[in-house]
């Protein structure tokens, strides 16, 4: 008797066919409006049209700190961190490295790359390579100085120290990720008196770039460094996007926050 009543009482459950889950809703509305900005943002820029882009003190110093290594005829030293090529922060990394070596090449100044894998070892000797031929200095080339040291990260980083200390190079770059090694990698840029500009996604690690180095890019300021250095239309407009959909969202929830405050002030009858 007890197990019929049950039975009554909670139906079997039914499944019915969806496109979406409706509970879902408000998720699919955000994006599609989120995807309409980006479009609209492309066509803008496409255009012609001037997206305004919050200078990045980190990046307008590049050709200050390779006009200086050229002065003092010291070589650069690039390090795109201790990740793999399949991670965003080296992808982001690589892209500096295409802008940096393009500098590097009008400038004439040997560019040395340490790389802690080998597949980042091979996709920075042709994003170099590339670089060199587009500004007519494919003779300058050399991809001996784009070379793979270990994957141990201490061993890397010791490497690397090594090199520093050998070469004295003049500025130094460091872009990617970095964890345990980066107040070890900065310091000793920091002895042999370079220019240091740094860039990583782990927050954990800024403070000792911010304490040792001369210019650090500051989380999505490392991501966002491919729009701002190559004002290609589709990253602008995509950057634009992203940073109105950041806007909205505070928005969003100040104006929640708001209303929350209001109706308890009424509930409670102030």
């Amino acid at each position: 008797a007890e197990g019929t009543g049950d039975s009554e009482a909670c139906p079997p459950a039914v499944a019915t066919q969806q496109w979406f889950s409706r509970s879902r809703l408000s998720t699919f509305v955000v994006g599609l409006l989120f995807c309409i900005a980006v479009l609209s943002y492309i066509r803008v820029a496409r255009r012609g049209a001037e997206l305004y882009v919050r200078k990045i003190p980190g990046l307008d110093a590049v050709d200050d700190a390779v006009g200086r290594a050229t002065e003092m005829g010291r070589p650069v030293l690039y390090v795109p961190g201790i990740e793999t090529v399949s991670e965003i922060g080296t992808l982001a990394a690589l892209t500096i490295l295409g802008h940096v070596a393009k500098k590097v090449a009008q400038h004439g100044t040997p560019l040395i790359v340490p790389c802690s894998d080998a597949i980042v070892m091979t996709t920075a000797q042709e994003i170099v390579k590339q670089a060199y031929t587009e500004v007519g200095q494919a003779d300058l080339y050399a991809p001996s100085n784009i070379s793979y040291l270990t994957y141990d990260q201490f061993g890397y980083t010791a490497g690397v120290d090594g090199i520093m200390l050998r070469e004295r190079p003049e500025a130094v770059f460091l872009m990617g990720y970095f964890a345990a090694e980066s107040l070890i990698l900065a310091e000793t840029g920091y002895e042999i008196g370079a220019i240091q500009i740094s860039g990583t996604k782990e927050t954990s690690q800024l403070p000792f770039f911010v304490a040792a180095c001369d210019y650090t890019l500051i989380g999505e300021e490392l991501f966002a460094a491919s729009s701002y250095l190559s004002h290609e239309p589709v990253m602008l407009g995509s950057l634009k996007a992203q940073d109105q959909g950041k806007l909205w969202i505070v928005v969003l929830l100040v104006v929640m926050v708001l209303f929350m405050i209001m109706r308890v002030c009424m509930v409670m009858g102030m």
